[in-house]
């Protein structure tokens, strides 16, 4: 029998509160059987910081961020984890039911993300931090099993889960470009370690790599999961719905 294919939708870019609306909706549509499993890739407009599900407490300051004139996004993931910057960062979310274990879930796909990156001469492997991480604000100050660094210690990728019944929600941002100066505003320091970013990243923005290295994980996550993906765009009636939850994700800046 031949497998059904698996969705794949063009990058979007978006504000935070839509974008994690669309990825709950992923989900949903997975779990009631109206959508096959979904992968995707995705930039935040405006600039927006994330917090987990779970994350109670954030500084006050957050509520009135500004970058490069624009207000920064607070915004609320359906997943757990820290605080995220998303600014000069790619995330990817990929909606699939579970074979085994919400880790053998979480290795398959990272380690398709590893395979991916190798193509571009840049190694990754799991990050290590123990119970120190739950009194971090910022997701990316510390290394995690959850993580992905590379040799020297740079935190490249930061990812998190949400589970529903068999079916898993797992998504993360790649640490691209991001801007010293705003992480010094929002976390007091610069990012979080020394290290640099691979050599393997451009300089600046640059839309043919980022189009290369989106092409490099969907094949990767293709081998890792046997799966084929075929491409499908947002319909009409999916953006609506986006629409009309996306008030729910983000957090009102206070009067």
């Amino acid at each position: 029998m031949t497998q059904q294919p698996w969705r794949f939708i063009p990058e979007i870019v978006a504000s935070g509160p839509k974008q994690m609306a669309l990825d709950t909706l992923l989900l949903e549509q997975l779990i009631a059987d109206q959508q096959a499993p979904t992968l995707r890739f995705y930039r935040w407009h405006p600039v927006a910081v994330s917090l987990g599900y779970h994350q109670k407490d954030w500084p006050q300051h957050w509520q009135s961020l500004s970058f490069n004139g624009q207000s920064v996004d607070l915004v609320r993931r359906p997943s757990g984890g820290r605080a995220v910057m998303h600014q000069g960062d790619l995330t990817y979310a990929i909606a699939l039911p579970m074979t085994g274990s919400r880790d053998s879930a979480y290795r398959q796909i990272c380690d398709a993300l590893i395979a991916a990156w190798q193509r571009f001469d840049v190694a990754l492997d799991y990050g290590r931090a123990g119970g120190s991480y739950r009194h971090q604000a910022n997701c990316f100050a510390l290394a995690t099993a959850a993580d992905l660094i590379t040799p020297t210690g740079y935190k490249l990728i930061g990812s998190a889960q949400l589970r529903r019944d068999r079916y898993l929600l797992q998504h993360g941002s790649l640490r691209l470009w991001p801007d010293a100066a705003l992480s010094a505003q929002v976390f007091g320091q610069a990012p979080s370690s020394a290290a640099p970013p691979p050599v393997a990243i451009p300089l600046a923005m640059d839309e043919d790599w980022l189009a290369q290295l989106s092409a490099a994980m969907v094949e990767e996550l293709a081998r890792s999961l046997n799966v084929r993906f075929v491409t499908q765009p947002l319909s009409p009636d999916e953006q609506s719905q986006v629409t009309a939850k996306a008030a729910q994700f983000a957090i009102p800046a206070d009067p």
